[in-house]
């Protein structure tokens, strides 16, 4: 998780899937592959994958070598597979790795992601076989163990037992399983231990945390929670006055209370750190830590508390909850794991099809088609502290195969209040009722959660994408402490109190960014496509076009926006593939522009922007409309054409940025000097 704030941007996809909250993924460069396997086969019978993307490694120079030829006597597992056997390389996976440790705490959830009985010794084929959860079901992922290495040294994950190779196989299967080791370059230690457990994970700020800290991460550890932790509040790389790292994920694996020897009682959480280093440095230290000389030899013996840096270490909890302010509970929903599981669980399968489910967000005309689902709490929890006898429980929405497609919908889901009778809501119902319970956002992240404490009854699940007509696949998870019933609600076929919906044009204004190459090779020289460039480009597309005229008003200052809100290295260019991403864009706002401007005048009226920007999937209150309305208009209210592109690239770009930065999903950002004065000076 250490380099989040950079995980969300370069390259863009297709218009296509892309909406205003899609998060553009970034690109990386790899050294030539020619995709010839025969310098790894040594015609020794042993088992070679084929399948596996050798040529996706983000590290040039890179030698692949099986473990018997980098020591001696490998072995897969050393006395049992713990978190002292994850030691992050050159890959930026520790999001991974902490959900590794925090896995490898649970002898029964290990053994079912990492199989026993594999060796390098008996019955050894050269292969080696991984299990992952995977939208409802384990997935066998079965690999080779060729590993990338340079100078006899392995590149990226290592255990800390030379010999031990169980941990950096686990990593090549799961890059595997998500197209590669540059598909691990950053992400959020949460995707990686639902992959690996099938729970459903919660994120919390350390401010919403209850008041006795101590009492919730104990039941949620006795409960078999896995859970990680980070301070997001200061520069990727850097650490506070008391060694944490900022932006970098530690996994929590035991909270405990101790007697010092003047009786007073002290409550201390142990962290890990997936590097293998790198330590708190204050009260509790392994190393400096005088507050030890007041514990027994025999409660220290009793936690296993060592005196060295390998990147577990003490804190006392007061100073847990001041040095992190983020942290990821996941939560078990599969019996037989060794653990009390906290929660029933139910799992649906949907999708949002276009024209068809793909309804969008509540307000729009189709909102009503998204697939709903009906949830009935029957028992309340046993939970005496709650006077008003509700039922606690987590929804969860999860888009399938977005690191994969690299496509990455922002999503939410909403829960309605229903009659008993009732297992649909109509459009006229959602618009008489409102939401019971949601996120506050549109959220671009794998899986969204929402926690929900109600009373016994009858309620309606709706999971949506932040535009309508986004097409993807989910699964939909409903955790109750107690055995309570969800069902998918089965769509009316027609809804009479649904309006019609205005179709945008069948023919795009502009032309496709295939038909514009020749323009580009025209005014773009080498291939960088410059903000004179684009101004010349763009009047000469729009002059023989139905807009011809609106040209006039374009002028330079706007392509340099359109520039560097497009060029994420900085460059003050565009190259092909972003020239290409900002043209789909242009031609999708585009068609909307010509839909609302009625009277054909090359500008909206102020009353036109608000539904244009609704059209375009941007959810927008009064308040952004009067900034609006301030900023971004001509002297009459309205907003011409090109000024219309501009302010469209200027939204979707900072809510990006957001994004990007929003490294726990908990809608906060932290910025230091430096990426602030690039946020708002270079834009």
């Amino acid at each position: 998780m250490s380099e989040q704030s950079r995980s969300r941007g370069s390259s863009a996809q297709s218009a296509s899937s892309a909406g205003p909250y899609t998060p553009r993924i970034p690109k990386f460069w790899f050294p030539p592959f020619s995709g010839d396997l025969t310098h790894l086969r040594r015609d020794d019978g042993l088992f070679v994958d084929e399948t596996f993307p050798m040529e996706k490694v983000p590290k040039a120079n890179v030698v692949w070598k099986r473990p018997k030829e980098i020591c001696h006597f490998p072995q897969f597992i050393v006395d049992g597979a713990t978190r002292m056997d994850v030691c992050q390389g050159e890959l930026n996976d520790c999001w991974f790795l902490s959900a590794v440790a925090s896995l490898s705490l649970y002898e029964s959830l290990m053994e079912r992601v990492v199989p026993h009985g594999q060796s390098f010794q008996e019955g050894y084929t050269g292969c080696f076989v991984f299990q992952f959860w995977q939208y409802g079901e384990w997935q066998k992922v079965k690999i080779d163990d060729f590993l990338p290495t340079i100078d006899g040294q392995l590149v990226y994950l290592k255990s800390s037992v030379k010999e031990e190779f169980w941990s950096s196989l686990l990593e090549k299967a799961y890059a595997k399983l998500k197209g590669g080791y540059q598909a691990l370059n950053m992400g959020f230690p949460h995707e990686a231990m639902v992959d690996m457990t099938g729970g459903v994970t919660e994120m919390f700020s350390f401010t919403d945390l209850p008041r006795d800290a101590g009492h919730f991460l104990r039941n949620l550890l006795k409960k078999g929670a896995l859970i990680n932790c980070a301070n997001v509040q200061g520069p990727v790389g850097k650490r506070n006055k008391f060694g944490i790292l900022f932006k970098h994920a530690y996994s929590v694996t035991k909270f405990e209370r101790f007697r010092t020897v003047s009786g007073e009682v002290v409550e201390l959480v142990r962290v890990h750190n997936p590097w293998g280093k790198a330590e708190w440095e204050g009260p509790w230290s392994d190393i400096n830590g005088p507050e030890w000389n007041q514990v027994s030899a025999e409660q220290q013996q009793r936690v296993g508390r060592v005196r060295q840096e390998d990147g577990e270490f003490w804190m006392a909890l007061t100073d847990f909850c001041r040095n992190f302010d983020q942290m990821e509970v996941c939560h078990l929903t599969e019996s037989g794991m060794g653990a009390v599981k906290p929660w029933e669980c139910a799992l649906h399968h949907g999708s949002w099809v276009y024209n068809f489910t793909a309804g969008g967000p509540p307000g729009g005309a189709k909102y009503w088609q998204n697939p709903q689902f009906h949830l009935t709490l029957l028992e309340e929890d046993d939970d005496p502290s709650d006077p008003e006898q509700t039922c606690t429980f987590l929804v969860a929405v999860m888009q399938k195969h977005q690191r994969l497609s690299g496509i990455q919908l922002a999503i939410n889901v909403h829960v309605y209040q229903a009659r008993p009778d009732q297992h649909y809501l109509t459009y006229l119902d959602l618009n008489l009722r409102r939401p019971l319970i949601s996120l506050d956002y549109y959220s671009p992240y794998r899986e969204v959660v929402i926690r929900g404490r109600l009373p016994p009854g009858h309620y309606i699940i709706i999971p949506s994408t932040f535009e309508a007509n986004q097409e993807g696949e989910f699964i939909l998870r409903v955790l109750t402490e107690k055995g309570n019933i969800s069902m998918f609600s089965q769509k009316p076929n027609t809804d009479d109190n649904a309006p019609t919906q205005e179709i945008l044009p069948v023919k795009a204004v502009l032309p496709s960014a295939a038909a514009t190459l020749q323009l580009f090779q025209k005014h773009c020289k080498k291939g960088r496509c410059r903000p004179v460039d684009l101004l010349n480009l763009l009047r000469e597309a729009i002059r023989g076009g139905a807009l011809a005229g609106s040209e006039k008003r374009l002028c330079l200052e706007q392509c340099k926006s359109f520039v560097v809100l497009m060029d994420s290295k900085g460059l003050g260019h565009l190259d092909w593939t972003q020239f290409q991403a900002l043209w789909e864009l242009f031609r999708k706002w585009t068609d909307i522009f010509v839909q609302f401007d009625k009277n054909k005048s090359w500008s909206l009226d102020y009353t036109e922007i608000l539904p244009a920007l609704k059209v375009a999937g941007l959810q927008v209150d009064e308040f952004l409309i009067q900034l609006i309305g301030q900023r971004y208009t001509e002297p009459d209210m309205t907003v011409s054409y090109p000024g219309f592109l501009y302010l469209l690239l200027k939204l979707n770009s900072m809510i990006q940025k957001f994004y990007a930065y929003d490294a726990m999903q908990m809608g906060n950002v932290s910025l230091n000097y430096r990426q602030w004065l690039h946020l708002t000076m270079y834009n």
